[in-house]
């Protein structure tokens, strides 16, 4: 098991903050302030600086933090092997998920993950890419599963689903269940994922393949979810493009409708993604494998090529 004054120094400097450390770790503030007053002594130098209305880790506090958290990793790889020795999964497992994939696949892997591993203590996060990819080689969590391209070296990804990029407009509108040509959207508000997001990535890259030059477009607004783009279409602020697992049920409801664009193809592939130089091993190898084996029955139904 976990060294219990590491993890509670380790939850301290996740969050900077001790009330919400002690939130998390099911202890009063006093007793965490104890703990970590204590793991101080036993170094005999101070692992946080207190000073002026803030916390941050001190130097030492800095050096002892990725062996902690390499403490905590093997920790978990330790009960996952016995419990894997066992014939089932057992212990923690951190993912995260990029947005589009968080609210709109995640719920139905994990469901039938968890049904097949029960022991499996699951808990995940969402943010854009980018800020998952930061929480993964924080070693925040240990799997991420992405949209678009990591765009960085020290991670390694593996495709595991194939997704298709649709044109969402109101359902009145003059676009609705059309075809348009694709220098129409230079004519429209068009709504847009904020700067980070690999939805923004894959769709920049593709207008920009077919002729479509970043500042002729009319950005209206930038938002940080796809709930947000699809809420702004249906209040008539614009038109988007966003996955189609996200319309799953909102095209049943009648308030907005897809156009297709002329030669332009949108698809992309999600991915999962892992440090550089190491496999995934445990619960998050356990989790990879499952993911790799559904990627087949992930795919989606042949559509038309144009959006």
């Amino acid at each position: 098991m976990e060294n219990f004054r590491l993890k509670v120094f380790r939850v301290v400097a996740m969050h900077l903050n001790f009330s919400r450390a002690a939130e998390e770790l099911l202890l009063t503030q006093p007793a965490v302030t104890q703990q970590i007053q204590s793991l101080e002594a036993d170094y005999g130098v101070p692992l946080f600086d207190r000073s002026g209305g803030r916390i941050a880790l001190t130097t030492a506090g800095k050096t002892l933090l990725p062996y902690a958290q390499r403490l905590q990793e093997i920790s978990a790889e330790a009960f996952a092997a016995v419990a894997g020795a066992g014939g089932q999964w057992a212990g923690p497992l951190a993912i995260g998920a990029s947005q589009t994939i968080g609210q709109y696949v995640l719920p139905y892997l994990v469901a039938e993950f968890l049904h097949d591993n029960p022991r499996v203590d699951l808990t995940a996060i969402s943010g854009n890419s980018d800020e998952i990819l930061e929480a993964l080689v924080a070693h925040r969590i240990q799997i991420a599963l992405i949209e678009g391209p990591a765009l960085r070296k020290d991670v390694r990804t593996e495709p595991f689903m194939q997704d298709e990029m649709v044109l969402v407009v109101p359902a009145h509108h003059a676009w609705a269940d059309r075809e348009i040509e694709i220098e129409s959207l230079n004519d429209e508000p068009l709504l847009m994922r904020e700067f980070g997001s690999g939805t923004r990535r894959v769709l920049e890259r593709a207008l920009e393949r077919a002729g479509l030059r970043r500042k002729d477009l009319r950005v209206r607004m930038e938002l940080d979810s796809t709930v947000g783009l699809l809420n702004a279409v249906e209040a008539g602020l614009g038109v988007t493009f966003v996955s189609r697992q996200a319309l799953r049920n909102r095209l049943s409801l009648g308030t907005l409708q897809t156009a297709r664009v002329r030669g332009l193809t949108l698809t992309r592939m999600f991915s999962l993604a892992y440090p550089s130089g190491q496999k995934p091993t445990g619960n998050a190898a356990a989790f990879r494998a499952y993911l790799l084996s559904r990627a087949a029955e992930l795919k989606p139904v042949a559509r038309r090529k144009t959006v």
